[in-house]
């Protein structure tokens, strides 16, 4: 098991999905980032988070946006007190300026 508030990686679908569901977040895009008919920016949406407005979308479509474009989910499980946290970004590992 990992440390409070350590980072962690995965590609895994059910890792991700899991701990999105945990949060009662849904899988979302920006509205307006899309590109013909394929998915736009991928987010998650936290409910009473506020912010910006997104659009819901599938798990199945989330997922095939995110195996298209090759890229890893960087998470925190838990914060270092031990609370839950909502820490992710998504990456590529293919980006030359990270």
């Amino acid at each position: 098991m990992a440390s409070k508030g350590a980072t962690l990686t995965t590609r895994d679908h059910q890792t991700i999905q899991h701990w999105a569901e945990t949060r009662d977040a849904t899988p979302a895009t920006v509205p307006g980032t899309e590109h013909e008919d394929h998915l736009g920016v991928l987010r998650f949406d936290f409910p009473d988070y506020g912010g910006q407005s997104l659009a819901e979308v599938s798990w199945d479509d989330w997922f095939h946006t995110f195996d298209e474009r090759d890229l890893e989910f960087v998470y925190q499980d838990t914060k270092k007190d031990g609370t839950p946290s909502n820490f992710f970004r998504l990456t590529s590992p293919h980006r030359e300026d990270a």
